[in-house]
């Protein structure tokens, strides 16, 4: 019966999900709302669209969820193994997605700091490396180029900000 109903809800959400079947409803909508002076715009012909809407968004709430919880579930054990492969990753990352709002905060938080310190390290490596570059430039042909390729400490600022930029400031404690 999973099975079956799985196998259901993923064709269901494939097929309600592309791009013909939104044009069959906007064609439905409109040949609903092109009969209203037929009808008179009664009170039945406004009642068709409300129910069959009504039902329709009703069955589809539970196929969608239900796709999405297998997606996640997938997404979650895929992640869960490549924690669990990799050596250097930390094992406690395993399963987080059952902790707490504050938990994953706190974890956010560490990692963040982590992040931090590493983009840290990597701007000093880049700078050490823009100097070498600087010096080591001799003639009008590699001063040109040097002015017209971004450096390296440019370049993992520019990195920096990208990854910082969808994480709220992390607040200090004291």
């Amino acid at each position: 019966m999973d099975k079956l109903f799985a196998k259901f809800a993923n064709v269901t959400a494939r097929a309600t999900g592309s791009p013909p079947a939104f044009l069959i409803c906007v064609g439905l909508v409109v040949l609903w709302a092109v009969t209203g002076p037929i009808f008179k715009f009664s009170e039945t012909w406004q009642l068709v669209i409300n129910t069959g809407t009504t039902i329709i968004t009703f069955l589809m709430v539970f196929l969608i969820q239900n796709t999405q919880n297998r997606d996640g579930l997938a997404l979650q054990t895929k992640l869960d193994e490549l924690i669990r492969a990799t050596t250097e990753a930390e094992d406690e990352f395993i399963g987080i997605e059952k902790l707490t709002d504050k938990e994953l905060e706190v974890m956010h938080a560490h990692c963040k700091q982590r992040a931090d310190k590493h983009m840290q390290a990597f701007q000093k490596v880049a700078a050490e490396q823009d100097a070498r570059l600087k010096a080591g430039a001799k003639g009008k042909a590699s001063a040109k180029s040097a002015k017209k390729a971004p450096s390296v400490s440019t370049r993992a600022t520019s990195r920096a900000k990208a990854l910082t930029a969808g994480h709220p400031p992390s607040k200090k404690a004291g």
